[in-house]
């Protein structure tokens, strides 16, 4: 289960380039994964161009930030060109993150069958242990930014 205090499960989910990105690669500093449930809907875009322009904060404490969508990576390249994001965004095709997370979001928008991504993010820290989660009520309701901001910064401090 993806609760705070917990291991954060593992994954490895192609990038934009269709190159492996692992959780575990990335151990010894801060991570922020932003899932959101489709590429080129407003309130996504809106959220990922706010991680995009916030990324120099994340950035001083050394943290990484990851957008992951259920999208192909050919779907998220354009995504991520189209906004000039920073940040890769991860792909996660097979559904596995979104399951292990705990953040699936069954019949989508209504499509049976079709499940995305629930608009969320975790704030991990270099251990891999999960210090922050925010799960969106509905996916039209963006992240409290300023929230993770300060949940980055805390490990930022304790990494110094």
């Amino acid at each position: 289960m993806s609760t705070v205090g917990s291991q954060a499960p593992d994954f490895s989910l192609p990038n934009t380039k269709r190159e492996a990105v692992s959780l575990a690669s990335l151990r010894g500093n801060p991570v922020v994964l932003a899932f959101f449930p489709a590429a080129f809907t407003g309130v996504c875009e809106k959220e990922l161009c706010t991680f995009r322009d916030s990324l120099a904060s994340f950035n001083d404490v050394g943290a990484t930030v990851l957008g992951i969508a259920v999208d192909a990576p050919f779907s998220n390249a354009a995504f991520a060109a189209k906004n000039d994001l920073n940040f890769d965004v991860l792909s996660d095709y097979k559904r596995e993150a979104v399951r292990a997370y705990d953040v699936a979001h069954d019949d989508f928008a209504g499509m049976e069958g079709y499940t995305a991504a629930k608009r969320s993010v975790f704030v991990i820290d270099g251990e891999g242990v999960i210090r922050y989660r925010w799960v969106a009520p509905n996916p039209g309701v963006e992240p409290n930014y300023d929230e993770v901001k300060a949940e980055v910064a805390k490990l930022g401090s304790k990494a110094s």
